[in-house]
């Protein structure tokens, strides 16, 4: 109808009538003809063909055949209740009731005080350069990692970093080494870039090098937590460590570390980085804040080699153009004035404090049978259970009765092993542990 006749039917002034008529020309649903006046725009009437089925049922053929890349059906998996289970044992939680949140409101405060408009520009997509300077002094002082600003890459977490690594090292094919058990946020990232994953076992020296030439000797790189392994908690042993610097540098290879929370180590003095052995130049170094402070953060990095600078920043430009500079400001200040090595500080004693109740309750609580491992370092232990045990039915259970217990087949790439528990003790108070042990212990002996 013209804009006259329709206002006159329903009753309202004509200008709304002519403004929706305008909007919908402008959004392409209609169309005008001068002396003709409006009509539904001709390129989205439907046109009903034979043999064809109707609008509606056409839209439910079509979301049927709907598909995704196959490396991204090898991502999607079911929701794992271990996961999205808060409480006791919960992987990945902190002491965020001891974090100084009044110091870090202060920095931030103070730096947006400092905000001027030039600081609203794109930034540096290697990352805020006060933040890389500081994170170079603390790996040298720390963690024996000598490196320079300018090899420093700010990444959105140690997942990010684990991502570009990939992406920057490995062909679709490429055949990669991962731990066996190890961090399951490695197999999807390997199964995300197409590469092939070549599970290696891990004993108490950690990664078996032998073992990994025997299955994949021109293996294109090997992706390993060498100062705490994931789950299992072991130390990479000095000979192993060389065995494996060696056949990177006899292959050409490339070696990422993992050194994800090394900070916290309960027993004796942090043990040094694998990288700080590297003369080759064949290790990438991959740390991260959000572990050791809070999960929130999400900011991590990476530490290359100088000749792989340029394509590690180009890789991480095509994600998301440059890391948000606020936080990284704020958490430079952080490291820069003291803070975050008493922090520190601070919470190796608690963690230790909470290692040692949970190792005592489980002990306690299940008896000399108890079986813990990896409790040297972390925030995080792995309870061994009996052989037949299925630790994947047990999580639910437990889950169900409010514990997040993550079963360690869930780190495995494939069936066997030994059944067990990872217990994470970081975000929970010491009596609360207990608590929760003796629970653990009545669950395993009912079930």
């Amino acid at each position: 109808p013209s804009t006259r006749a329709l206002a006159a039917e329903i009753g309202v002034s004509r200008l709304p009538v002519v403004l929706a008529f305008e909007l919908l020309v402008a959004e392409g649903f209609c169309e005008g003809r001068t002396g003709s006046g409006t009509f539904v725009a001709a390129a989205i009437r439907p046109r009903a063909r034979p043999g064809h089925p109707a609008a509606g049922e056409r839209g439910a053929v079509s979301k049927g055949r709907r598909s995704v890349s196959r490396s991204t059906t090898r991502l999607i998996r079911p929701p794992a209740p271990w996961l999205l289970q808060p409480g006791a044992f919960r992987l990945g939680d902190a002491a965020f009731d001891h974090f100084p949140l009044t110091t870090w409101k202060g920095l931030a405060a103070q730096q947006t005080r400092r905000l001027t408009a030039p600081d609203l520009r794109y930034a540096d997509s290697m990352g805020h350069l006060p933040l890389r300077e500081a994170i170079a002094g603390y790996l040298g002082a720390m963690r024996g990692v000598r490196c320079e600003a300018s090899q420093i890459v700010v990444t959105s977490g140690s997942q990010q970093a684990l991502w570009i690594a990939a992406r920057c090292l490995l062909d679709p094919g490429a055949a990669a080494w991962i731990e066996e058990p190890g961090y399951w946020g490695v197999r999807d990232v390997l199964r995300s870039v197409g590469a092939e994953i070549v599970p290696v076992p891990v004993d108490e020296e950690g990664l078996q090098v032998d073992r990994g030439i025997a299955r994949s000797p021109s293996a294109r790189a090997a992706f390993v937590t060498p100062s705490h392994q994931f789950p299992l908690g072991a130390t990479l042993s000095a000979t192993r460590r060389l065995q494996l610097l060696e056949w990177a540098r006899r292959r050409g290879s490339w070696i990422v570390e993992d050194d994800y929370d090394s900070e916290y180590r309960h027993d004796g003095q942090p043990v040094a980085a694998l990288h700080s052995l590297d003369q080759e130049e064949r290790v990438v170094y991959i740390g991260t804040f959000s572990k050791v402070l809070f999960g929130a953060l999400r900011l991590g990095y990476l530490v290359l080699p100088p000749d792989l600078v340029p394509a590690f920043v180009a890789v991480r430009r095509s994600i998301d153009l440059t890391p948000a500079t606020f936080p990284q400001a704020v958490l430079a200040a952080f490291v820069r004035e003291g803070h975050f090595a008493r922090h520190l500080r601070r919470m190796r004693a608690l963690y230790r404090e909470r290692r040692d109740a949970l190792v005592e309750a489980l002990h306690a609580e299940i008896g000399p049978e108890a079986r813990v491992r990896g409790e040297s370092a972390g925030m995080h232990l792995v309870l061994e259970l009996p052989r037949g045990t299925n630790d994947r039915q047990f999580a639910v259970l437990a889950a169900d009765h409010g514990l997040s217990t993550m079963p360690l087949s869930f780190c495995r790439t494939g069936p066997g092993g030994t059944p067990g528990l990872i217990l994470g003790y970081g975000g929970t108070e010491a009596d609360s542990l207990r608590s929760a042990a003796r629970h653990l212990a009545e669950l395993l002996k009912s079930g």
